[in-house]
């Protein structure tokens, strides 16, 4: 063989390792089952958004209750304030 043919093979073996590290199987038979591709997205899209709500509920959450203790320093300018807002907050909840 030539320096051509050990150069080629030398390609192909890259080229080789290239793809089993990108998971490039993986990919096509996600492309063949279209189905099961839209499934992945589904749950990946349902998990993310419950992530989103629930840490949303929980910085809501901490905010409130650090406002509401704010509210009892009775801050001059600002109790009075924070005050109003965790009325109408209070409002709205119960």
């Amino acid at each position: 063989m030539g320096k051509t043919a050990f150069y080629l093979a030398a390609k192909i073996e890259q080229l080789m390792a290239a793809m089993e590290k990108a998971s490039l199987a993986e990919w096509v038979e996600l492309y063949r089952r279209p189905w099961r591709l839209l499934i992945l997205n589904f749950a990946a899209g349902v998990a993310r958004g419950l992530g989103i709500a629930v840490g949303f509920a929980i910085l809501g959450a901490i905010v409130v209750y650090i406002v509401r203790e704010l509210a009892l320093l009775n801050l001059p300018v600002i109790g009075k304030l924070i005050a109003e807002i965790v009325r109408m907050v209070q409002q709205e909840i119960y």
